[in-house]
């Protein structure tokens, strides 16, 4: 076996589990599919149907481009999240005024009512699952998932 704890003779390559990208991805994972399953046995969401209204919910009427920046969902998954809450009447599309190839997206009424009723239920979630760090730990880790993300964002314009 090598000193990576590796038994395929590859020094120094490591093992994907001690990938830091792939434990926040799998810990992301974990922790979306938990809060998902909570409001699709109560509101028939998916993921990206949630995250779909729940941008629109936090900043208004935006365009599908928009959401997929907000998302970071590819756009044929914001294309398909958005037809299924539009045939749900849960978001509206209607006319840009000042773009005319798009259209703005905007919660109905009764996707204002889905959303009021879906955020106090995933916020409690998040709290349960934040009671394993004390509130100076979650404060410490919410500042370092905003100075990777800001790091990400800076590497990704050098590299552009």
């Amino acid at each position: 076996m090598s000193d990576n704890g590796s038994s395929n003779g590859q020094q120094g390559v490591g093992r994907l589990a001690d990938f830091l990208p792939y434990q926040l991805s799998v810990t992301s994972n974990a922790l979306s599919g938990h809060i998902a399953r909570q409001y699709r046995a109560r509101f028939g969401l998916k993921i990206p149907e949630w995250r779909v209204m729940a941008v629109l919910g936090d900043s208004g009427a935006a365009t599908q481009r928009d959401l997929a920046e907000a998302t970071l969902m590819d756009k044929v998954a914001v294309n398909r999240a958005c037809k299924v809450l539009e045939d749900r009447k849960l978001i509206v599309r209607q006319p840009n005024s000042q773009d005319g190839r798009s259209h703005l997206l905007e919660l109905t009424e009764e996707g204002c009512n889905v959303h009021r009723e879906v955020m106090p239920m995933v916020r409690r979630l998040e709290r349960e699952v934040f009671a394993a760090l004390d509130s100076e730990d979650e404060q410490r880790f919410r500042e370092i998932l905003r100075r990777i993300s800001d790091q990400v964002a800076g590497l990704a314009d050098k590299y552009e």
